[in-house]
């Protein structure tokens, strides 16, 4: 049975930090690509964080490029969301996906979300 668990998410004051966690079973985790999504009310999910699985590479969405850190853990099948200098624009429920193309299938898969709130 694929999972994919959040945690880590909760309320903290503008400039904070807080590390979100992404747990993973069910799949060979090292061979997907991990991403951080997150959706705000009233808008469109979007893609936040993306690390490979091949080197370990990542790509960051301009708004928390030189904010977010995200990492992989392949022997936890763990992925990490480091968030610093959090901002109330922030706030949203964040999402981690694990996605393949293997063998001409698209596997993908996708976690329940753990809310963010920046706030004072």
């Amino acid at each position: 049975q694929v999972q994919l668990v959040e945690s880590g998410g909760g309320l903290v004051q503008p400039g904070g930090s807080l590390r979100l966690s992404c747990a993973a079973s069910g799949f060979t985790f090292s061979s997907y690509v991990m991403r951080w999504y997150r959706q705000a009310p009233g808008k469109e999910r979007e893609l936040v964080a993306t690390i490979t699985s091949a080197d370990g590479s990542t790509n960051y969405a301009d708004s928390v490029k030189g904010r977010f850190t995200i990492s992989r853990d392949n022997a936890e099948n763990t992925v990490y969301l480091q968030m610093n200098s959090l901002k109330p624009e922030d706030t949203a429920m964040y999402y981690c996906k694990a996605d393949r193309y293997y063998r001409g299938s698209y596997y993908v898969y996708w976690g329940q979300g753990t809310q963010v709130t920046v706030s004072s």
